[in-house]
């Protein structure tokens, strides 16, 4: 199991440590072993000296802000806050369909990707119901944890007894973007379209999504080996919020939100390009709302805002009035 630095160093605090006081025991301890540990590796070394269990239950139920990449044979129970699109896919050996959705409870949010027959009963599931997954397992993705359930695991809808408390949404921290710098995640924009690039396709594992690399005879992926390509899609955009403006980069999930277009209709564009011109038309001057991360492109040497959620038609004046707010806390 993959358990965070910021976790660990949370266990760590719960034995009456400052965040100055670990952080020179992290440093000794990596001095201690002239250098040949990270911080991470040294900051489960000081907990495991103290005592300290960092894992309280590795299976079984648990809530959301428990999970950690790794674990199997979990239990969770959420309520539904997004449905996104189930797609079929197929491979050289196997055909089938995935689907994905975001739950919730009062400690956090996560996606469920469900695989199989689990997809086959999204059509059952509205937002806001509740739902409760046995027998998932927890992966990594772009550095967020999901929950994956197949047809081995067990998905009940509304099960009876089952209820959960108001849902604790992800934190964004609201930026301009003269403030971003490299490493920022979690960070909320609000800004006007100013640029769109055309839209561009490529060639995508049907199971897991990732772009593939082509061989001589046909596409690789490298958790699927050698499959039937997908098409996905990722559109670049230039946001300006009066500060300071910033390439944001839309991914598939992202770009369907952001135009309100499903799969098989931006699929169309790849044909006809020319019509997506209209919809960069439209685009142009439109006020955003968006959560994402930066990251450093190193081939243009630039940082760039990597969309992970999209908030469509907001409040044009609750927004600049937070905006100013953050600005205004910049200069103080």
């Amino acid at each position: 199991m993959n358990i965070p630095y910021d976790m660990v160093v949370e266990k760590i605090k719960e034995k009456g440590l400052s965040d100055e006081e670990i952080s020179l025991k992290i440093k000794q301890k990596m001095d201690q072993l002239s250098g040949l540990i990270s911080k991470e590796g040294a900051a489960h070394i000081i907990a495991n000296e103290l005592g300290i269990k960092l894992v309280d239950q590795a299976s079984g139920r648990l809530k959301i802000k428990n999970l950690l990449m790794g674990m199997r044979n979990v239990e969770i129970v959420g309520r539904v806050q997004e449905i996104y699109e189930a797609r079929e896919f197929k491979t050289e050996t196997r055909t089938g369909k995935v689907g994905s959705l975001i739950l919730g409870d009062e400690t956090g949010t996560v996606r469920l990707v469900l695989w199989g027959g689990q997809a086959d009963k999204m059509k059952e599931i509205n937002k806001g119901d509740v739902v409760q997954i046995e027998a998932g397992y927890v992966k990594q993705n772009n550095n967020r944890m999901e929950v994956h359930l197949g047809d081995r695991g067990n998905m009940k809808i509304n099960p009876e007894g089952e209820k959960i408390a108001e849902v604790k949404k992800a934190e964004a921290k609201r930026k301009s973007i003269s403030e971003l710098k490299e490493g920022d995640i979690d960070v909320e924009l609000f800004g006007t379209i100013v640029q769109i690039y055309d839209l561009r396709f490529f060639e995508s594992c049907p199971q897991c999504g990732k772009k593939l690399k082509p061989t001589e005879t046909g596409f690789m992926c490298e958790a699927h080996s050698n499959v039937v390509p997908a098409y996905s899609y990722v559109l670049n955009i230039v946001v300006d919020d009066g500060t300071s403006n910033i390439r944001s980069v839309f991914f598939r999930n992202q770009v369907e939100r952001l135009l309100d277009k499903s799969q098989e209709e931006l699929v169309k564009y790849k044909e006809f390009p020319e019509k997506f011109e209209e919809v960069k038309h439209d685009l142009l001057g439109k006020q955003i709302k968006v959560v994402g991360k930066i990251n450093k492109n190193m081939m243009m040497d630039r940082m760039e805002f990597v969309v992970q959620r999209v908030f469509n038609n907001p409040d044009p004046d609750e927004e600049i009035k937070r905006l100013e707010e953050v600005k205004g806390s910049g200069l103080r």
